[in-house]
């Protein structure tokens, strides 16, 4: 049994760990229970638990990924964000940090890490966030400022980026081969919500009909991994 703190210790500061996959949440636990500055406060596998956790034991961290069954971890971190302003967010995913890493911080959340990292850089990257600072890797953080010192213009974004995140969020469900009606029912929005969001989507992108449209979005899908 761990020894409790003595009173000269600083505060303990309490994790909500949101992923969908158990052995993840499993691992994540294990390992951040071993550190003496963190407590983890509940763990959750969807944003309906997540923000009934965030509700009743008001973490001051949330570890979230981004893949979610239903709502999606972008829409997560914006929700998080409105209910707990205070609570800091680290995002940790398997999905490409140079498409979503911009997005999870534009929604709120103040770091982006992969997965396969080491525990140390984890740990790291928490305590990061936790500090006020922004946690990004290394060559994220350097395209960022490459970026900003060349002022961003709008030719130099990749198309896919264009996308607003609900956009992307139904692209990237037609990549996994669900129908218009489908995505309706996964994201809770009506049939002709979500064929608006394909208009968009064909526009933004220059795409003639929708089977180009599909076509790309299952080619982006496979990509992605």
């Amino acid at each position: 049994m761990r020894p409790e703190p003595s009173s000269n210790v600083r505060k303990r500061a309490k994790v909500l760990i949101v992923d969908d996959h158990p052995v993840v949440r499993y691992g994540l636990l294990q390992m951040l229970s071993n550190e003496p500055d963190f407590e983890i406060c509940g763990e959750a596998a969807s944003a309906q638990e997540a923000l009934a956790l965030v509700d009743q034991r008001k973490p001051d961290v949330a570890v979230v990924d981004i893949s979610l069954k239903g709502t999606n971890g972008i829409e997560l971190i914006k929700q998080i964000h409105a209910m707990r302003p205070e609570a800091r967010i680290l995002v940790s995913s398997m999905h490409d940090e140079k498409l979503f890493a911009e997005r999870a911080l534009r929604a709120g959340a103040n770091g982006y890490i992969n997965k396969q990292v080491a525990i140390t850089e984890m740990v790291g990257a928490i305590r990061r966030v936790l500090s006020g600072k922004v946690y990004l890797s290394p060559p994220m953080t350097e395209r960022m400022v490459e970026r900003a010192a060349r002022l961003d213009s709008d030719a130099s974004r990749s198309v896919i980026q264009r996308l607003s995140d609900r956009e992307l969020e139904v692209f990237s469900l037609l990549g996994d081969g669900l129908s218009t009606r489908e995505v309706a029912q996964r994201l809770n929005l009506s049939v002709k919500t979500i064929e608006t969001h394909r208009a968009q989507i064909k526009r933004k992108l220059g795409l003639r009909n929708s089977t180009e449209l599909i076509q790309r979005a299952v080619e982006w899908t496979l990509r992605q991994g």
